[in-house]
């Protein structure tokens, strides 16, 4: 399923793509969504540079984020379009957003409400966990956390619901 924006005024809000100059040395944001209508987006705290998260974003969530200047994303889990918080109140107002050379990737520098997270599973980082380099003596990878603790209970903001991204 494609997930291409729905909202007909995002179709004014990007250039056209003419040329490979005009993409990388010029003025129009012209950003190259995939063939699933998708383009990535990192998320740093916009104060200590932290990564917080990868999301994709569609055409409309790209738009609703400039217009409203808080965090929108895709959910691929979900189908549907997101604002980051709405449930959880840990809103993202965004800071900066920039656009890699061949505007194909997104980067936010966010501030987050609340306690500052942006994991749905209570750590201030979606990367809480770091993966030890070189061969594995036994078994699969192993992973090392490098959050010591959660920012928040998620049963406390989510209650019992499923996490529509587990397995």
């Amino acid at each position: 399923m494609r997930a291409e924006g729905g909202d007909p005024s995002t179709s004014n809000a990007f250039g056209e793509r003419l040329s490979v100059e005009q993409v990388e040395e010029g003025f129009a944001l012209t950003p190259k969504f995939d063939a699933d209508g998708l383009i990535p987006c990192v998320t740093t705290a916009a104060d200590t540079h932290e990564v917080l998260m990868l999301g994709y974003m569609n055409c409309e969530a790209l738009h609703r984020t400039m217009s409203t200047g808080e965090a929108h994303y895709w959910s691929r889990s979900r189908q549907r379009l997101w604002r980051k918080g709405k449930t959880s109140g840990l809103t993202q107002k965004v800071v900066e957003m920039r656009i890699d050379d061949d505007q194909d990737a997104v980067w936010l520098r966010v501030r987050v409400a609340g306690s500052g997270a942006s994991c749905h599973v209570g750590y201030r980082s979606c990367f809480y966990r770091a993966v030890e380099l070189g061969e594995p003596s036994a078994g699969p990878a192993r992973l090392v956390f490098t959050e010591s603790q959660k920012s928040f209970d998620p049963k406390d903001v989510y209650g019992d619901a499923p996490n529509p991204t587990q397995l």
